[in-house]
């Protein structure tokens, strides 16, 4: 007999947010992969659940040394109930290697949902909710982090991304830099929290707030590009930023060309009459 892999959605912040299938799974999975365990107990402690199941510990540097025996365990017939910190497994969270080796395999698994603070955010921001992309955390690293948001430039969808305190104020003060001061965006921190806050106006206003610091966690709403004329001239800069992350020339011109809307002929032909000026 075959078991299955639960996928569930935990509360943001504010425990009451746990659905009804998440108490029971907590209550009577056979294993409990957790990305902190002792997180999981003090959720399921605040549900006044007692988990009847063994737990087990699934983090980011542990996930792929767990999986195949939780694979096991749910071709052993068990079932597998799968709960990140806060929010839903997979999702720039530990998760997405237990679902692919599980669909290899062939086994049943399905979705508990519930909170994410991608959807949260989004909702909260008064952005366009219409079309949106989700980019996951921002780079750490300088040329990595400045593709990114170059990225972004053109993007015709409101864009969400998760970025670290610590980092916020930098992060905003270089999309000034690459997408302009008056580009719209929203801060939202600790969402479902006590000290839950939404700062929204242009990324010059929030770069300035953010100045002084920020804690708790934060999720980065930014506004669609508005459409503009631009040459495949103007262009050119945009391209060799994205093509530092180490991207294949022509495949950073087909992708700018798209976005900007300009013959990808063009643009590859700027970039390399820009390239050779510049080589004297």
């Amino acid at each position: 007999m075959t078991g299955v892999l639960l996928l569930a959605a935990t509360p943001l912040g504010d425990s009451r947010d746990a659905s009804d299938r998440l108490k029971e799974a907590l209550a009577t999975a056979d294993v409990i992969a957790a990305e902190d365990t002792r997180r999981t107990r003090a959720l399921a402690a605040a549900l006044g659940i007692r988990p009847s199941g063994r737990m087990v510990s699934f983090y980011d540097a542990v996930e792929q040394a767990k999986v195949p025996a939780l694979v096991d365990a749910v071709r052993a017939g068990e079932t597998v109930l799968l709960v990140t910190d806060a929010g839903m497994p997979s999702v720039s969270d530990p998760g997405f290697s237990l679902v692919d080796a599980c669909v290899q395999a062939g086994l049943p698994m399905t979705c508990l949902p519930g909170p994410s603070a991608v959807t949260t955010a989004l909702a909260l921001s008064g952005l366009p909710a219409d079309r949106f992309c989700f980019e996951g955390f921002v780079p750490r690293k300088e040329g990595a982090r400045r593709a990114f948001l170059t990225a972004l430039a053109d993007e015709p969808r409101t864009a969400v991304f998760f970025e670290a305190p610590h980092r916020l104020a930098r992060t905003l003060a270089e999309a000034v830099a690459v997408l302009g001061g008056g580009r719209r965006a929203a801060v939202c921190r600790e969402l479902t929290k006590r000290y839950e806050e939404v700062r929204r106006g242009t990324l010059a206003e929030l770069a300035e707030w953010a100045a002084e610091g920020v804690k708790g966690e934060i999720t980065v709403v930014l506004a669609p590009a508005e459409k503009t004329l631009v040459t495949v001239e103007e262009l050119v800069p945009r391209v060799e930023a994205e093509a530092a992350g180490g991207q294949r020339l022509k495949d950073v011109v087909a992708s700018v060309a798209q976005r900007a809307g300009v013959s990808a002929r063009d643009l590859y032909n700027a970039v390399l009459a820009a390239r050779k000026r510049a080589g004297g």
